[in-house]
């Protein structure tokens, strides 16, 4: 279906650009019912909500003129949550107004203000800026709005969770009560609703698409992994998927700042985002993206909030999301207006009952898939190197490299063509080994216990070993291939030093070395960050006296 009747200069804009049919939210507010009206609009982040409303400004902006008259006082406002979203506002409303000669200025935080207010003094149509930092020119006297025909509130329920609530009702009550106002928000809780009642008159409620249904262009994927590999797992996603852009996303700025040195050195171009960022770095970090300079984005969710990057085609959560809302918010990076995209989420085998209930109260579909090997990883290797080496086979050759080959001549073919594999495979990043994953098994085939059998690297402890517990079992995917080594790096001891390990449902009990007893006990109770924090351990009996020192000590 194409867009409906527009302005000249809107509809050339869109041609250029690629737009041949409107997404749903475009069609929705451009209806007719919606002509003039208020707009209470909920739509999932990523579908053209921007343009829409973009278009639906157009009546009040430029009436039946081809063109707008000289900037003045503007004719709109658009109110955004974060700076990085509302200088993507303002550079989606550039383009989509130039024709028609639009003038679009930004005031957000972090930005010059005096820079900004000699802007404003030269005229504008439309200004899009951040809560904060609208308010302050509103009220030097910067920002006039007597001439406001339109006010646009853009991720509304985000500018609510942010604390915004008092600077956009001290913006809204400088604006004319016969302006137009557009209200997006991504859900609808009662503190929109009751800024609608307040602010809107006889709005029209749209809402585009079920909110209990799955994002179509995001496929999820889940992988069990064990905690201690997770970093792994994460390296070997990135790899196999290769996108163009990826996000991958932290709980916090400590496991930003390890992450990303740990890609850097790697040998991924991968930039940081985190909250201790000054605008500039921001910046600098996105232009490089942008560019093609860097392909990796590590960010915690505040970071991330309002960043639009067009060809980011996955969002790896290296540390689960908080609630469902965060998960949705994180996956709707990708799969924007039209694109496929891929969300893929490492899960730790001790957090596999949360990240279920995560996926359940988010209403989405996660295909569980084994975290990619350093063998998947060089097989999709093997196929890219073929196809980029036969495009570079296709290229004309330079008179200067011709004379180059003519030297080689007598090199073998097989040789030759290696010698182009190595050259080209000699930037990638190398693949990492995960230990063996265990296979799934249906639970009614699962024995009622999992010892393991002696080792052949030493006897397992013998005679009066003292037994612990952790609360991670079969319903986690407790295995001993990662439960051992979690164990000796968790405790302080060694291999030989774990007696047997059994399994049970909801819990594992293992043995440990008398002598090593203690030692184990001193070390678990120490706090411990990231995923090895959150497993409970504790001993099942009174743990031996430490050994006397003596002469007849044995050694």
């Amino acid at each position: 279906m194409p867009f409906p009747p527009l302005p000249a200069a809107l509809t050339e804009a869109l041609t250029e650009r690629g737009y041949a049919e409107p997404t749903p939210v475009q069609t929705a507010v451009l209806q007719e019912d919606g002509a003039g009206r208020d707009l209470l609009v909920s739509a999932q982040t990523g579908s053209g909500k921007t343009v829409a409303y973009g278009l639906a400004l157009a009546p009040e902006l430029l009436g039946e003129a081809e063109r707008l008259p000289q900037g003045g006082a503007p004719l709109a406002l658009v109110v955004a949550p974060t700076r990085e979203l509302a200088l993507q506002v303002k550079a989606e409303l550039a383009w989509l107004y130039a024709r028609a000669g639009g003038h679009v200025v930004s005031v957000v935080g972090g930005m010059d203000p005096g820079a900004e207010r000699r802007q404003l003094a030269r005229g504008a149509h439309i200004v899009v800026g951040t809560p904060g930092r609208m308010r302050d020119h509103i009220e030097r006297g910067n920002l006039r709005t007597e001439a406001l025909k339109t006010v646009v509130l853009d991720e509304a329920d985000e500018m609510l969770d942010l604390g915004f609530r008092e600077e956009l009702e001290a913006i809204l009550d400088t604006t004319p009560e016969t302006r137009r106002t557009l209200l997006f928000s991504a859900t609808v809780p009662k503190g929109i609703e009751a800024l609608a009642k307040r602010y809107q008159k006889d709005a029209l409620r749209i809402a585009v698409g079920s909110s209990g249904a799955q994002h179509g262009d995001i496929e999820y994927r889940g992988s069990l992994v064990a905690p201690h590999e997770m970093e792994r797992a994460a390296v070997n996603i990135l790899r196999l998927e290769d996108p163009r852009i990826a996000m991958v996303f932290c709980a916090t700025r400590a496991s930003v700042a390890r992450l990303h040195a740990s890609l850097t050195e790697r040998g991924f171009t991968a930039v940081a985002l985190s909250g201790e960022l000054s605008q500039a770095e921001r910046t600098r970090a996105l232009q490089s993206l942008r560019d093609g300079r860097a392909r990796v984005c590590v960010a915690t969710d505040v970071a991330a909030r309002g960043i639009d990057l067009p060809d980011l085609g996955l969002v790896l959560h290296a540390e689960l999301p908080r609630d469902a809302e965060t998960l949705l918010h994180r996956s709707g990076r990708t799969g924007r207006a039209g694109r496929k995209g891929v969300s893929w989420l490492v899960v730790p085998h001790n957090r596999r009952r949360m990240a279920e209930r995560l996926f359940q109260q988010a209403k989405v579909r996660v295909n569980e898939v084994p975290a990619p090997t350093a063998e998947a990883v060089r097989a999709k290797d093997a196929d890219r190197l073929a196809v980029q080496a036969r495009e570079l086979l296709a290229e004309e050759a330079e008179e200067q490299d011709v004379a180059v080959a003519a030297g080689l001549l007598d090199t073998p073919k097989e040789a030759l063509a290696a010698a182009l594999v190595k050259l080209l495979r000699a930037p990638l990043p190398a693949p990492e080994e995960l230990a063996e994953q265990p296979e799934r098994r249906e639970r009614g085939e699962r024995p009622a216990r999992e010892d393991r059998g002696p080792r052949d690297d030493g006897p397992p402890p013998q005679g009066g070993a003292v037994w612990f517990r952790m609360d991670i079992g079969r319903d986690s995917n407790a295995d001993p291939k990662w439960l051992l080594p979690f164990l000796c790096r968790r405790g302080h001891v060694t291999r030989n030093e774990i007696g047997r390990i059994t399994i049970l449902g909801r819990e594992t009990r293992f043995e440990v070395a008398p002598y090593a007893a203690a030692r184990f006990a001193a070390a678990i109770r120490r706090p411990v960050g990231g995923e090895d924090g959150e497993v409970r351990i504790e001993p099942m009996q009174r743990l031996p006296a430490p050994p006397r020192r003596g002469p007849g000590r044995p050694r």
